[in-house]
């Protein structure tokens, strides 16, 4: 009887830790599966906030260089395309720069923790 009892026991224990070895495992894919998500949103933010970083130093290389431009053109004949060349190169300039800035939200959105509700 008592080894009847103990195979019983050990049978029941061998069930037992296949079945936690089977939760285990469903338990690592699915991280894996959270992981590869992860990894897919931060390839995907890097991307967009490389594009419009770039964008956004072209712009105001270009705004800024009209500036410099239209500076250089005071004070001479063409006074008057200089001012222009000035407020234009400016706006244009200034343009670029909120496009860098703006550029970040994509990268802020990599470390952000998800909110569970």
């Amino acid at each position: 009887m008592k080894k009847l009892f103990f195979l019983l026991a050990l049978v029941f224990y061998i069930h037992r830790v296949k079945a936690q070895d089977t939760m285990n495992q469903l338990s690592i894919e699915e991280q894996i599966l959270a992981l590869q998500t992860d990894v897919n949103d931060i390839k995907l933010n890097l991307n967009l906030s490389e594009k419009k970083f770039k964008r956004g130093i072209a712009t105001a290389t270009i705004g800024y260089t009209v500036t410099i431009a239209g500076g250089l053109m005071l004070g001479r004949k063409n006074d008057d395309l200089g001012k222009v060349l000035l407020v234009t190169g400016g706006v244009t300039g200034i343009t670029g720069t909120i496009l860098m800035v703006d550029a970040f939200k994509y990268l802020g959105r990599i470390g952000k923790p998800k909110v569970k509700r």
